[in-house]
């Protein structure tokens, strides 16, 4: 769950999939060199990358069901995206959203509230807290269209209540962070940032 500093690290090994990641950022995103995040399923790594250097790194969960883009899958899409919106600005960290609306709850003190919403609903488990990056694919067939659309299918990089269980695969298919993690990446990303997932 820690933050890598780069400057306290004196070397680093190469990252497993940046190869594979690079390339497909430079085919279909706009600018291969720029600003991109890669999420490493077998790591459990979000890695935010300039190019080809490794700028920062957090511990994430991505989906239980693991890397499927399928509609009801449950599984984590593949491929590149790109960020479509950035929603929770300014919004304390462990503020819960619903439909991608913050309703004036925080986590853990909403959990101390019973666990409802503003209209007494009953809120979801698996919260969706503090920041949320939501995912458009760019690849037909694979993370994009019919079936497989990561819009459609609500796929986020967002906060969660489920902190102790990051490192391990057990989202509903968004890739979850730390609250303070997700607060941190949100301010040094910004809307149309490619993000592969490999």
């Amino acid at each position: 769950m820690a933050h890598s500093d780069p400057a306290s690290t004196p070397s680093r090994p190469p990252l497993p999939p940046l190869a594979e990641g690079l390339a497909a950022v430079r085919r279909l995103a706009p600018d291969g060199e720029a600003r991109w995040l890669l999420v490493d399923v077998a790591a459990q790594r979000l890695h935010l990358m300039a190019g080809s250097v490794p700028l920062a790194d957090w511990t994430v969960s991505t989906a239980a069901a693991g890397i499927d883009a399928r509609e009801g899958s449950g599984g984590t899409p593949p491929g590149v995206h790109r960020i479509l919106r950035r929603i929770g600005a300014g919004a304390p960290v462990g503020m819960v959203f619903l439909s991608r609306e913050p309703i004036g709850l925080t986590w853990p003190a909403g959990l101390a509230d019973g666990i409802t919403g503003p209209g007494g609903e009953p809120l979801p488990a698996d919260l969706i807290l503090t920041r949320i990056l939501t995912l458009d694919g760019l690849e037909d067939g694979v993370n994009r269209g019919p079936g497989v659309d990561s819009v459609a299918r609500y796929i986020y990089i967002h906060g969660t209540n489920a902190e102790d269980r990051l490192g391990t695969p057990c989202s509903h298919g968004c890739v979850r962070m730390a609250n303070a993690d997700v607060a941190t990446l949100f301010d040094q990303v910004r809307e149309g940032d490619p993000v592969v997932i490999i």
